[in-house]
């Protein structure tokens, strides 16, 4: 296994210290001796295959050891202190960074998959090599998944093209990226994924003959002009081709770069003479040719894309690049490392290059909410680009759907918040207006503009932008602000029959406090003052916490319960009596029956009892179906009367496919009809079938029917009903 790896490194590194490596291959040995993997293999086959993985990208001694090291503090007794002794701090630092990277379970709560994302992105900042071990360590156990239960591969490979992939690609690595998205596929739909490597390879031989030719013909060609060229045809990789039917809802004979070819030159100059060379062998496609040299993707990725029609009619793709701007496509962040020469610097370089992550760290200090920052975090993974131009002609890369602001805000945070109007291709255009790759964008700015509107959050596309107007309204009449937001949390508590300062009192605070980052009552104030973080999030956050203790405890839901029962039954004995006449009598007390909750509009009848007055029924309740025929004597007519302004308890049921969120919406519908919730109950079957008993206080048959009429809207509700007994 050592000897693997050192022949790899032989074959792409440059400058290593084998002694190093050999050691830490010694102590990672020594370390997980006694361990092994779920394929009954010995554990250290991973760390090995993870330094190889390493080793191929061309990185460091320090990253190579580390990769044989990373499961160490975590997995066995060596500590921090054991590394840092033999190996120094910077190879401890490096594997104590992945071991706090810790596992993202992509099944668990938003905040908590959100908090794992925050730390994965500052270990990113503080050293990036960390990422790139946890990228090897990642893609080693997806080429080992087939191990794992059925339901853990779909889960990995779930998370894996959902965080890591991404991260792969923005990287610019796309050596690991198209293995972690193939992989995945196989896993996640094995069907399509076995039945689109089939069909592939039955057109292999085809493919390849008419890749020879073209290859054959290219290479006469741009010899003969005197351009010294490498021609290969380059395979296309799988999840790519999924991606595209599935999205562009294509066939597979409709895909154009199933067959591609890629041209690999030694200067920028020679890419654009091989093109019109291609050009003239064979007729381009309109609207199909890309510049990625003159405008480079954000994870540095440079190449010419260009779609022609081949000899048999066919289209196919042609690439080309330098041999820099190809080692750049393949190893990305890594090939700062690998091709750096001697001890020639190259900090401001990887800076550069580095400048979103930046940009996404900024913004993940300046959102509060879970959920948003993980959309956010994606969008600025998957999204794609729109290219524009200063008036100057600088290039300015954007995300796809940009407008006007978030170009203001690229140029200087100044430049964003006098921004007034704008001008494209020399037309003005409004501030909402989506820009597009090509256009010329001028901005218009006023010295004596205030600054941004609120609005413009809900316009700009860019986490940027965003980042800087939400700063800029956080600093903006702080004092009003504090005011104005426990104005707004005091009006939206008493929706749910609560005070603000009484949640505000309770440990289920310090859950919100966590979750948004503020450091004091008046930051949450001030946040919701300035409709940065809306009053109705916070308290619906809160009673969602509520909600999944009452599920975990029942001693806490008990307390609940019988509060409102107190409550219901204040409201009784001050109103209730006046509810109901019993024929033939006056001043009777009456109480109504628990088994059924009779509500007015509820055919009902009563049942004498001994010393509690007359016990209130509706009429279908089995109960009294019951004591009618044992003890008809003591039933007796009941009327509505004087309901007006009372408030009656009854009971339903909501059946539902469960999802996240479900028991949050049915409650919010509930309240917004005017409904007040006493209690509430919920399960799941084995079907992921949510049945959710609540307990509700409601003016009458009419108002029961409405709310249920309006849960029933509810995105995957079944059925709502009223239980009886």
């Amino acid at each position: 296994m050592l000897s693997k790896l050192l022949f790899i490194v032989d074959d792409n590194c440059n400058n290593i210290d084998k002694n190093l490596i050999k050691k830490a291959y010694d102590m990672a040995y020594a370390a997980h001796k006694e361990q092994r993997r779920k394929s009954g293999e010995p554990y250290i086959i991973h760390p090995v295959e993870v330094a190889c993985i390493l080793a191929e990208l061309g990185l460091d001694t320090a990253t190579i050891a580390a990769g044989l090291l990373h499961d160490i503090i975590e997995d066995t007794e060596y500590t921090y202190k054991d590394i840092s002794d033999i190996f120094g701090d910077e190879i401890a630092d490096l594997v104590e960074g992945v071991t706090k990277l810790g596992e993202i379970e992509f099944k668990s709560k938003e905040e908590q998959q959100a908090d794992n994302v925050r730390k994965m992105l500052l270990a990113m900042a503080k050293d990036i090599r960390v990422i790139l071990i946890k990228l090897a360590d990642r893609l080693h156990n997806m080429r080992t998944l087939k191990f794992m239960p059925v339901f853990k591969q779909k889960e990995k490979a779930r998370e894996t093209l959902d965080i890591y992939a991404p991260l792969a690609h923005r990287l610019g690595i796309s050596k690991i990226k198209w293995e972690l998205e193939d992989l995945s596929l196989r896993y996640l739909n094995p069907n399509q994924y076995y039945s689109l490597v089939k069909k592939i390879a039955e057109k292999r031989a085809e493919r390849e003959e008419n890749i020879s030719k073209i290859v054959d013909s290219l290479q006469k060609s741009l010899a003969s002009s005197g351009i010294s060229a490498e021609i290969e045809g380059r395979p296309k990789h799988f999840y790519s081709i999924y991606n595209k039917m599935v999205k562009k809802n294509k066939t597979l004979d409709q895909i154009f770069d199933l067959t591609a070819i890629r041209i690999l030159v030694d200067s920028i100059s020679d890419c654009y003479a091989a093109l019109g060379i291609v050009h003239t062998l064979y007729k381009p496609m309109p609207g199909r040719f890309k510049d990625y040299i003159a405008m480079p993707k954000p994870n540095m990725y440079q190449s010419l894309h260009s779609t022609v029609i081949g000899p048999q009619g066919k289209p196919f793709e042609i690439q080309i690049r330098t041999y820099e701007m190809h080692r750049t496509a393949e190893y990305g962040i890594a090939a700062h490392w690998k091709y750096k020469e001697g001890n020639i610097s190259r900090e401001d370089d990887l800076d550069s290059k580095l400048s979103w992550l930046r940009d996404v760290l900024e913004w993940q200090y300046e959102t509060s909410d879970a959920e948003e920052f993980m959309e956010a975090f994606k969008i600025d993974l998957f999204s794609d680009e729109v290219f524009v131009f200063t008036p100057k002609g600088k290039v300015i890369n954007l995300p796809y759907n940009s407008t006007p602001i978030d170009f203001a805000y690229r140029i200087h945070t100044d430049v964003g918040h006098r921004c007034v109007g704008a001008k494209v291709n020399g037309k003005m255009v409004p501030l909402d207006y989506r820009l597009k790759t090509g256009q010329i964008v001028e901005i218009i700015t006023s010295p004596t503009f205030k600054g941004p509107s609120i609005d413009w959050l809900s316009i700009v596309n860019s986490n940027h932008a965003k980042s800087k107007i939400k700063s800029w309204f956080k600093k903006l009449n702080r004092e009003e602000n504090i005011v104005r937001g426990k104005e707004l949390l005091e009006k939206e508590s008493k929706k749910y029959g609560y005070y603000f300062s009484e949640l505000a009192e309770s440990k289920e605070m310090e859950k919100i406090f966590k979750k948004y980052a503020f450091k004091s009552m008046e930051d949450l104030y001030a946040a919701v003052g300035t409709g940065i973080v809306l009053a109705s999030n916070i308290v619906v956050r809160l009673k969602d916490d509520y909600i999944s203790d009452y599920e975990k405890n029942n001693n806490l839901l008990k307390q609940i319960e019988s509060k409102a029962v107190s409550n219901n039954k204040a409201r009784k004995k001050s109103n209730i009596s006046h509810a109901v006449s019993v024929k033939g009598s006056n001043n009777i007390m009456v109480r109504f029956a628990k088994c059924c909750n009779p509500v007015p509009g509820d055919d009902i009848i009563g049942y004498i009892t001994k010393g509690r007055g007359v016990s209130v029924h509706r009429k279908d309740c089995k109960n009294i179906a019951r004591l009618m025929e044992t003890e008809g004597e003591k039933i007796i007519e009941v009327s509505w009367e004087n309901i007006k302004g009372s408030d009656y308890v009854t009971e339903i049921q909501v059946k539902a496919d469960d999802r996240n969120g479900l028991l949050t919406e049915v409650m919010n519908t509930i309240i917004q009809s005017k409904a007040i919730i006493c209690s509430v109950s919920a399960n799941t079957d084995r079907n992921n079938i949510a049945s959710i008993n609540i307990k509700l206080k409601i003016n009458d048959v009419a108002h029961l029917k409405s709310v249920s009429k309006k849960i029933k809207k509810i995105k995957g509700v079944i059925d709502v009903f009223r239980l009886n007994s």
